[in-house]
């Protein structure tokens, strides 16, 4: 199986490197993509330096959702077979992996999502202000997709053929994870969880922080909504 691990990143010139070289030191068998959404650090040239990953610089930020739809792009064309997504803020462990592939691999599931919240999961699980617009993405996305799903705003999710082609052309753009949960599952992607860990940022700011995080909340309770009311697409 040819494994890719999209990395995301926007101003992570302070966590790049130790991302990049932890994930090749666990997985040493994937290839790794920095989509370089735009930084005005040194994120890309830190990425490229490692020789370990390759760099793909975008023009202009383009925000979360059209960076990783960059690397579902990349996969397709180059004939991966399955995906990983993995934040580039150093937030994600590269030691759980295994946990994320594995239900891929066994045909378990379509995506699957790591998740902080599944069980009594000890690792940092966000701040309080954030904590409740990720209860709230869950209340509403468990109903709308009539399955229960903890952690709808994980960057740490494995992705198999059909579900990274059919993101590729469809997908969420701004703050894309709650939306794309709501799009897999009624399209009748298969969802499932597993147990994930989560460290506190290792360096740099996040971009939703303060006053951020309710605008944060608002937009994409109002995306999950009118993603509720449109018709399934056709999958090719």
């Amino acid at each position: 199986m040819r494994v890719l691990v999209i990395i995301p990143a926007f101003n992570e010139a302070a966590n790049i490197v130790q991302v990049i070289t932890s994930l090749h030191a666990e997985f040493p068998i994937a290839d790794l993509l920095v989509v370089n959404d735009g930084s005005t650090d040194q994120t890309g040239w830190q990425a490229e330096k490692t020789g370990l990953a390759r760099v793909i610089d975008l023009p202009c930020n383009l925000g979360i959702g059209g960076a990783v739809q960059t690397g579902f792009i990349f996969a397709v064309r180059h004939g991966y077979d399955a995906v990983l997504q993995f934040d580039g803020d150093g937030q994600h462990l590269a030691t759980e992996i295994p946990s994320l592939l594995e239900p891929i691999c066994r045909d378990e599931a379509d995506v699957v999502i790591g998740s902080r919240f599944v069980s009594s999961n000890r690792g940092y699980q966000s701040s309080p202000l954030r904590r409740v617009g990720i209860d709230m993405f869950s209340l509403l996305n468990s109903l709308l997709v009539k399955q229960k799903i903890t952690d709808n705003t994980s960057g740490f999710r494995a992705y198999n053929r059909q579900a990274f082609t059919f993101l590729a052309e469809s997908y969420p753009t701004d703050y894309p994870e709650p939306e794309a949960v709501l799009m897999l599952g009624k399209n009748g992607f298969r969802l499932l969880e597993v147990e994930s860990r989560m460290r506190e940022r290792q360096g740099g700011r996040s971009s939703i922080r303060g006053f951020t995080s309710v605008y944060y909340m608002l937009k994409v309770l109002l995306g999950i909504l009118m993603g509720a009311l449109r018709p399934r697409i056709k999958r090719g």
